[in-house]
């Protein structure tokens, strides 16, 4: 059984996508989806593992898919790898800035070093990443970004440095929308809510407990699939958002809306969740 993407499963035929971060969760999702598309998607990060095993999921499977070994902290790396991506295959249609990472903890915790970890990792790694493909392709070919950002409208304690960074580069993709469109280049952001994803085996327990009772605050009463942020994600990258660029499409079941309930929120289930993915995930079993 095959990615059960609502678009036409021609869509990004000859279409060479990078994606940042695409060795699991959210861009593990994104890079099958637009692979079961027709494009070649080319998944980069830091555990060359990871990446491996993913591409081979995507070929297994019919698609093409290349590994490229990366830390987008380092710009001039991210600059060699985009010269490497047009080398090897000609063009860099879209670019998915999914890498990123972050950890919980009371802001007056937060260490000099682990703050700096995650606006390098989370803003200027983006930036590093979105520069060299606009460098050294985008700019005379024209092309499309999606930023991954995150809900973090109403502040984000328990992550003030992720919230930070995020917020930056939601600014980012407002101003390169408008200094970039002449060139061809669409920007854009999805950010995700509460995502039931392999990423939160990452946090302890006891953080993974209180996001699976996030669902009570969320209007859709239940967590997002990684699926849902690949959809918004790569219908973004499709011609179809021709007219759409500088936006940000929150992608968290209407959580970013709510504030302090006047009327209790009732739990349901009227809202299923979209599932495409046809392989087995790593998300842990307390948000299945």
């Amino acid at each position: 059984m095959p990615y059960a993407s609502v678009l036409r499963a021609d869509l990004f035929a000859g279409c060479v996508v990078w994606v940042t971060g695409g060795g699991s969760g959210i861009g593990r999702a994104i890079a099958h989806e637009l692979a079961s598309l027709g494009a070649h998607v080319v998944l980069s990060g830091r555990r060359v593992d990871r990446l491996d095993k993913v591409a081979g999921e995507v070929r297994d499977d019919g698609g093409a898919a290349s590994v490229v070994a990366l830390d987008i902290r380092d710009d001039v790396a991210c600059g060699v790898a985009v010269q490497h991506i047009v080398a090897e295959h000609g063009r860099l249609d879209g670019l998915v800035n999914n890498a990123g990472g972050q950890f919980a903890s009371p802001a007056a915790l937060i260490r000099p070093k682990g703050w700096r970890a995650v606006i390098d990792t989370n803003l200027n790694g983006t930036w590093f990443a979105t520069h060299a493909a606009f460098s050294h392709w985008m700019a005379e070919h024209g092309g499309a970004i999606v930023n991954v950002v995150a809900d973090m409208w109403n502040g984000f304690p328990g992550m003030a440095h992720t919230g930070a960074a995020r917020a930056a580069v939601v600014n980012l993709t407002q101003t390169l929308a408008v200094e970039w469109a002449s060139s061809g280049v669409r920007v854009n952001a999805v950010a995700p809510g509460f995502i039931a994803s392999e990423g939160l085996a990452n946090y302890p327990v006891e953080v993974q407990e209180v996001a699976a009772t996030m669902t009570r605050q969320n209007p859709a009463s239940r967590l997002g699939t990684e699926e849902e942020v690949a959809a918004a994600v790569t219908w973004l990258l499709s011609p179809a958002a021709a007219y759409i660029t500088g936006a940000t499409l929150r992608v968290d079941g209407g959580g970013s809306l709510q504030k302090a309930p006047l009327v209790p929120l009732i739990e349901h289930d009227r809202l299923p969740p979209f599932r495409a993915l046809h392989r087995p995930s790593a998300v842990p079993a307390i948000f299945r």
